[in-house]
């Protein structure tokens, strides 16, 4: 049952809008944080998951790479001490 008296329409009129107008404050804030926040991060060298692992399986390889060649010239090391 809606009120007849003017006073309280308008009573509940102004609440409406302040409650719309703190929603919206709250809303700009947030954006106005995320804002900030990327333009802070948006400065650092930061690398994507994916390209972390790649480099990181490339870094792998070139160890095994190393281990091998090493353990190959150690191998001829030996075979011209022996001659």
């Amino acid at each position: 049952m809606q009120s007849e008296n003017p006073i309280i329409a308008d009573f509940v009129k102004i609440a409406n809008s302040a409650a719309g107008t703190m929603a919206g404050m709250g809303r700009e804030a947030r954006e106005s944080a995320r804002e900030r926040m990327r333009e802070a991060m948006g400065g650092m060298d930061f690398v994507a998951r994916e390209e972390f692992e790649t480099v990181k399986a490339m870094a792998q390889k070139a160890r095994e790479q190393a281990d091998a060649l090493e353990a190959r010239l150690a191998e001829l090391e030996a075979k011209l001490s022996k001659k």
